[in-house]
């Protein structure tokens, strides 16, 4: 079984990290979504409403696919995650040259941390490639319209954690 881990804030999911899940699915049999519980980031949504909003947004699309799901927190190092479940690749998206070199600077110092673990980038599809979670918490804040960059679950997450 080829396990994978897909690490990140997801901060909250957006369609985005739909669209990476959907691909991952096509190179591995289960995915581990690593959600990183680091206190000093400062998160909008605490690690467990993290968790739970991850599972409803993105199990439909894993039992949809066959694919394997799991949904963690972890805080450390993403190679001792990765190993730590079984994973030989650990899964990040681009969306644009910014995104690439932060990821190359991470993969090689990952891959000089746990050799047997591969790093594969996964560029976002033109639909997904604009939307950043930092941007959905500003519009939303804002009393924005997030709908077009979320899954349903996380914009009525959004709303009542902003509700008055």
């Amino acid at each position: 079984m080829r396990v994978g881990l897909y690490p990140g804030s997801f901060d909250p999911v957006t369609l985005g990290h739909v669209d990476i899940v959907r691909r991952a699915a096509k190179l591995v049999d289960r995915l581990v979504i690593a959600i990183g519980a680091h206190h000093s980031k400062g998160p909008f949504f605490t690690p467990d409403e993290r968790v739970a909003l991850a599972r409803e947004a993105l199990e439909p699309v894993a039992e949809e696919l066959g694919l394997g799901l799991d949904v963690e927190t972890y805080n450390g190092l993403t190679v001792a995650a990765a190993n730590a479940v079984g994973a030989t690749v650990v899964f990040r998206g681009l969306r644009d040259a910014g995104d690439f070199d932060y990821e190359m600077q991470m993969a090689g110092m990952n891959a000089a941390l746990a050799p047997e673990i591969e790093t594969v980038f996964l560029a976002a599809s033109p639909g997904t490639r604009h939307i950043a979670a930092s941007l959905v918490r500003q519009i939303a804040a804002m009393g924005g319209d997030v709908s077009p960059f979320v899954p349903e679950s996380v914009s009525l997450a959004l709303k009542r954690k902003l509700a008055p």
